[in-house]
């Protein structure tokens, strides 16, 4: 595992200030990050027990900016036709993914016309917390995307695979088949647990996964700087 101060992962946020000691403008921030059904959700939740202060969930983002009467569902629709809009004026999620899927240029396409607005949407949102607050930032890609050097800790999610297709099918309603290929879909774990500073390991019991998180989360209040 690396000290935050190691991390090095260029991204969308150069240019911003990031908090420092004394003359921070924003919160503290813990990035949290994993591929499907690692269990991201129940981190956040606990970590809202414990004391953060906001729980943001980048996939949640992406869907109200689907919603009917955002800008981004015109500019989706410029670009990938109006049949990507369905009766209520929003994004039908579904038949856009049939557009991208195995398009590695249109899915390249559409990340760069919803990537740049989830970004200023969860920036806003956590520059709206005190500044002696926590805010936790979930991100499947997290460090992919350039999110992970504005984050003070960034926290990896993991399960065995088994465990992630069980979820997906028993949780999500899907088949195999269609669990299979949503993980095989996913990024690796590589450059995540490269840039992590705790790996939070979910394959066991709900218990003792919160036994982990609060662990973790005493070591990451304890290293953040005071002014």
């Amino acid at each position: 595992l690396r000290r935050r101060d190691e991390v090095e992962v260029e991204g969308w946020w150069q240019g911003e200030e990031l908090p420092r000691k004394g003359t921070r403008t924003m919160p503290f921030i813990l990035g949290l990050t994993g591929n499907i059904a690692s269990g991201k959700t129940s981190v956040g939740l606990m970590l809202l027990e414990l004391g953060a202060a906001v729980y943001e969930d980048a996939d949640q983002a992406v869907h109200e900016l689907y919603l009917p009467g955002q800008p981004l569902v015109a500019q989706l629709s410029d670009a990938f036709g109006a049949g990507i809009v369905d009766a209520e004026g929003g994004v039908d999620r579904r038949r856009l993914g049939e557009l991208v899927f195995g398009d590695r240029a249109a899915l390249r396409r559409l990340e760069q016309l919803v990537h740049p607005a989830v970004q200023a949407a969860l920036l806003g949102r956590l520059r709206r917390i005190p500044a002696d607050g926590i805010g936790v930032l979930d991100a499947v890609k997290l460090v992919e995307a350039g999110y992970a050097p504005m984050c003070q800790g960034v926290w990896v999610v993991t399960c065995p695979e088994a465990t992630q297709l069980d979820r997906l099918v028993r949780d999500r309603g899907l088949s195999p088949e269609q669990a299979r290929a949503r993980l095989d879909a996913q990024p690796p774990l590589g450059p995540k647990l490269a840039a992590a500073t705790e790996v939070i390991d979910n394959s066991g019991t709900l218990e003792s996964l919160r036994e982990h998180v609060t662990a973790a989360w005493d070591r990451f209040v304890g290293g953040l700087p005071r002014d």
